[in-house]
């Protein structure tokens, strides 16, 4: 069977471990591109993002999204908005069934709330096994190195 890593990333934070881990790991990735671009303006971003968590919209995604049947292992990595993950997490979730899969997630912040995410995203993947989750404070700032090094650790931990 096959391992997935699925993200949506706005300024590049999840995107950058994202690609760590499928690197890492030999996964396939999927990139979550919503129809309709998120403002990526500081106060626009968290206007837009606060009201689209609150509302838990569902914005319309251009990916095509795979089979999830051939994969038994899901990485799942999202920034933080208001304490959540961020809508098109929401709607990739709400448009699969994901069942009887090892599932991790991954999360990248400005400095907190991903106890609150993880744990939303625990609720929701009820049916699944969950192996382990981790969050990084804005890595694309960070040396790139030391965050592969961390990402290494972590799959070594939960693998």
């Amino acid at each position: 069977m096959k391992t997935l890593v699925v993200f949506y990333s706005l300024e590049g934070n999840t995107k950058l471990v994202a690609n760590m881990i499928a690197e890492e790991l030999g996964a396939e990735i999927l990139e979550l591109k919503p129809k309709k671009e998120i403002p990526k303006g500081k106060f626009l971003k968290f206007v837009w993002g606060g009201k689209s968590v609150i509302f838990g919209e569902k914005p319309e995604l251009l990916n095509q999204i795979p089979n999830m049947e051939a994969y038994d292992t899901v990485f799942i990595g999202t920034p933080i908005w208001a304490g959540t993950f961020a809508p098109p997490i929401n709607t990739f979730i709400s448009s699969n069934i994901i069942a009887d899969k090892k599932v991790a997630f991954f999360a990248c912040n400005a400095g907190g709330g991903s106890k609150k995410c993880f744990g939303k995203l625990k609720t929701l993947f009820i049916n699944n096994i969950i192996i382990g989750s981790i969050d990084f404070v804005d890595p694309a700032k960070q040396n790139k190195e030391r965050v592969k090094e961390e990402v290494k650790a972590w799959i070594k931990k939960i693998s």
